[in-house]
This record gives C-alpha cells, sequence and structure tokens, in this order.
C-alpha cells in the first residue's frame, strides 16, 4: 500500500511500531550490556580465586585481567554513549595476542612467533592511526555534543 492509500494515519501508526521497535531494541541491547559486564565480573572474580588457589601471578594471567578491564570499559561506554570507540577493540586484539605470545614461551615455532609479533605491529600502527585520526577529524556526534 502507498501512503495516498492510508491517509494520515500512516505516519502515526509507523511512528507507534516504530517506537515499540526501537524501545524493544533498547531494552535487549541494555540486557545484554548488563549480562555481559556481569559474566565479565564473574570471570575476574573466578580467575581473582585461581590466583590464591594456585599461590601465583604471571604476566599471562594479568594480561588476561586487563583483557578483563577492556571488556568492561567497551560495555561501559557503549551503555553510556551508544557507540563504542573503534580503538577500544584493537586494545583487546592487541592485549590478546601479546598474552598468547607470553603463553607460549621458547617452545614456539620462530615463524609463528613473527606471524603473531607482525600481528601486534599491525594492530599497533592501525590504532595510531586511528587514534591520530580521531584527534585530527572530530565525528559529527562529538562536534555536535560539544556545542550543547
Amino acid at each position: 500500500m502507498s501512503k495516498q492509500n492510508l491517509g494520515d494515519k500512516y505516519p502515526a501508526a509507523t511512528q507507534k511500531l516504530d517506537n515499540g521497535v526501537l524501545g524493544f531494541f533498547s531494552a535487549a541491547e541494555r540486557i545484554l550490556l548488563v549480562i555481559i559486564s556481569l559474566l565479565t565480573m564473574l570471570a575476574v572474580a573466578l580467575e581473582l580465586v585461581h590466583f590464591a588457589d594456585s599461590g601465583r601471578i604471571r604476566l599471562a594471567d594479568l594480561l588476561l585481567l586487563f583483557i578483563y578491564l577492556e571488556v568492561i570499559g567497551m560495555a561501559y561506554a557503549y551503555y553510556a554513549t551508544h557507540s563504542v570507540p573503534v580503538t577500544l577493540p584493537v586494545l583487546i586484539a592487541i592485549t590478546g595476542i601479546t598474552r598468547l605470545i607470553i603463553l607460549q614461551g621458547k617452545e614456539a615455532e620462530p615463524s609463528k612467533l613473527l606471524y603473531e609479533a607482525g600481528a601486534v605491529l599491525l594492530l599497533a600502527v592501525a590504532l595510531a592511526i586511528l587514534s591520530w585520526a580521531s584527534q585530527r577529524f572530530p565525528s559529527i556526534n562529538s562536534s555536535e555534543s560539544a556545542k550543547h
């Protein structure tokens, strides 16, 4: 059906449906963010219990805690601003690959280590470019919110 056949009821009906669908997605988004945050906190608690049981903390364990911290920060940023800075997932990837390199230890194949180090370097360059670009060319949303 076209707009002409529905008369004046089309915009109001569409607006009501759109508001309902957007409300559903907004609620689902917030619920999932809370679940992600709670599960991340549970993972941190389990890791701390593991530290207490084993009686030692390795560098790889600390990097895992940083990954959890970055996930919580990403959930917070998304909940607060409804957008995730692209740099946060890049930081998580860098930390994850670095942790993988440390966990492999000396028995890792040199070529595999070079590929992983190259991935970290590539991600670091991408992070530098993203940081530079975000300072040099602020997004429309951030410049609009600075006016208010």
